[in-house]
């Protein structure tokens, strides 16, 4: 998932922003009260759902297929891939993060066509970032179009400790926004708004859900590897949702299966097209209080400011 822009952001954030070393988990926040998406849709079974992309046995599916979890160990990270390719929809899972020392650990959920598409594919990501002994885990959000390799990245910190129990991690993609969603509060809304029309996704995805070993990368920019003496670093997985447009990729004039398509459309539902005052308003208090880190702040990146963040 492009590393080496990883790597560039990851340089550039030492130079960027100082953030706390205090941990969040030592707080407690009154959340906002929001609409609860992931209440208006079924679950799917993760082994009807998905099919293995790597580390086979490393993946344990429990409960008749409704949890998995997901190990990285010496020999190997894992993944699951969707069977099905999807044209805009909602996408959420409860995960449970490993806990303990964890750094170069990245777990991510996320939307990609890479394996159709290799030179110009989209990808919308939520990748988990593993910490080291002094900070927390660490929320990374971004979006990629048409092969453009330029990451628009957007970091958090939690307001909860990922590791005790399962919170909710969703993307909501249609023609009108992508927005990232932790426990339904909304963290980002990236809009497709006619600025950056050739960087946002727009063709049919499979979602992937994987641990993996980003020594070189995730926690401060590799200079904390995967210590794997802590090691299998598991990851749990339940309550996965797949609502949307399901086509075939292969057939260029296919269009949404109709039994894909809830009464309740995050595709084409009026009420996914935008945000509602009282997300709007939970969303600024995520942002105010819990990111650290925006490529539109960037200016030792970007000399010259990305469209969408003028």
């Amino acid at each position: 998932m492009a590393i080496f822009q990883h790597i560039i952001l990851l340089l550039c954030l030492s130079l960027f922003c100082a953030t706390s070393l205090v941990s969040s988990h030592n707080r407690h926040y009154t959340t906002p009260s929001v609409p609860r998406l992931t209440d208006l849709f079924s679950h799917v079974s993760v082994n009807k759902s998905f099919s293995n992309v790597f580390g086979g046995p490393n993946i344990k599916i429990l409960n008749n297929g409704s949890t998995a979890t997901f190990a990285l160990d010496r020999t190997s990270g894992s993944g699951l891939a969707s069977w099905n390719k999807y044209n805009y929809g909602f996408f959420s899972a409860a995960i449970k993060l490993p806990a303990g020392l964890t750094s170069g650990v990245v777990v991510a959920f996320y939307l990609s066509n890479a394996d159709m598409y290799p030179h110009s594919h989209d990808e919308i990501d939520i990748e988990l970032l593993g910490n080291d002994k002094r900070i927390d885990w660490v929320l990374q959000t971004n979006v990629y179009a048409n092969g453009v390799s330029t990451g628009r990245e957007e970091k958090f910190y939690f307001w909860f400790n990922p590791t005790l129990q399962h919170h909710y991690y969703s993307i909501l993609w249609n023609s009108h926004h992508i927005v990232f969603l932790v426990d339904n509060i909304p963290v980002r809304e990236f809009p497709n708004n006619g600025k950056f029309s050739a960087a946002y996704p727009s063709k049919p995805m499979s979602l992937y859900v994987t641990i993996w070993d980003g020594s070189q990368w995730a926690t401060h920019g590799g200079k904390y590897p995967v210590n794997y003496k802590y090691a299998p670093f598991v990851t749990s997985l339940t309550d996965v949702e797949m609502v949307g447009c399901m086509v075939n990729p292969k057939q260029p004039n296919s269009s949404c299966s109709s039994a894909s398509v809830s009464s309740i459309d995050p595709v084409e539902g009026p009420d996914f097209f935008k945000l509602s005052n009282q997300q709007m308003s939970a969303m600024v208090w995520a942002r105010r209080k819990f990111m650290f880190y925006s490529y539109c702040k960037d200016t030792s990146r970007f000399k010259v400011l990305l469209p969408e963040c003028k």
